[in-house]
């Protein structure tokens, strides 16, 4: 029987299975990774079925899905060539900035697609990022795209522009975010838990607040900063530190990173 197979059964292969589960589908899933104990736990939160080894997971996709550190694409995709079992169908890549091009001269038979779901999607609110190689068919992209929505919203990306969307829509940004805005009101007098409920609700709640408004960026903005106030002293000394700078500075790095990733070594 076809089924679903992850090649890799990390972080985000987890999320995404135990998101599918949550929205009540009940495909087949094989994983096959090589760290027994990670299956386990994968098996008993998501119910997937743990390849033997890596033959026996080629053989049953319908649909492949890498889901291994950039690093490790190289090598992976080198042993399905070798396997015997080379796919012909439908391979989806998760490895952030491995171009297409890439995958295609290391399985030049599949028909690739680049993938970057968000690790939200384990509760079923993630946003994926697509990317079509060119000999996709219509109604694969159609499945493809299925598969993702099933976990939250998905938008497809231009390839030239895949890397700077992965890096700027990363739930990283929030996490670290939080972090730091629960340190620094730890350091004003707030206790741990206070501090961070307070975080939370000023990062959440603009979020919140701007989706369910109606209202632009500039305009929440401009309501927040009122002459004299706390906020518009707060972002005023924000600025001036150099806030913009400084995520700007931190997006272009995930993206030279990506690109870093992308050499083919």
């Amino acid at each position: 029987m076809k089924a679903t197979v992850f090649l890799g059964g990390g972080r985000i292969t987890s999320a995404l299975c135990a998101g599918l589960r949550l929205a009540g589908d009940r495909r087949d899933i094989v994983v096959y990774d090589r760290h027994p104990e990670k299956m386990r736990a994968l098996r008993k939160e998501s119910g997937v079925t743990i390849a033997r080894d890596l033959h026996s997971a080629l053989a049953r996709a319908e649909m492949l899905i890498v889901a291994v550190r950039p690093g490790s694409v190289k090598e992976m995709l080198a042993e399905v060539a070798c396997c015997g079992a080379m796919p012909r169908g439908l391979c989806v890549s998760m490895a952030a900035g491995i171009p297409l091009a890439q995958l295609r001269r290391a399985l030049p038979r599949s028909r690739w697609v680049r993938a970057m779901p968000s690790p939200v999607c384990r509760i079923g609110q993630g946003l994926t990022a697509l990317c079509f190689d060119r000999n996709v068919r219509p109604s694969a992209r159609s499945r493809v795209r299925g598969f993702f929505q099933l976990v939250g919203q998905v938008v497809e990306v231009r390839e030239s522009q895949f890397d700077a969307f992965t890096i700027t829509y990363s739930p990283s940004h929030g996490y670290h975010a939080l972090s730091v805005l629960a340190a620094t009101g730890r350091r004003a007098g707030l206790d741990r838990k206070t501090a961070l409920a307070a975080a939370a609700h000023a990062l959440c709640d603009g979020v919140l607040y701007w989706r369910g408004s109606g209202l632009n960026l500039a305009e929440l903005v401009h309501e927040a900063a009122t002459p004299g106030g706390t906020a518009a002293a707060t972002m005023a000394a924000m600025n001036k530190a150099g806030f913009a700078r400084v995520v700007n500075q931190g997006v272009k790095a995930g993206i030279a990173q990506a690109r870093r990733n992308a050499i083919d070594k």
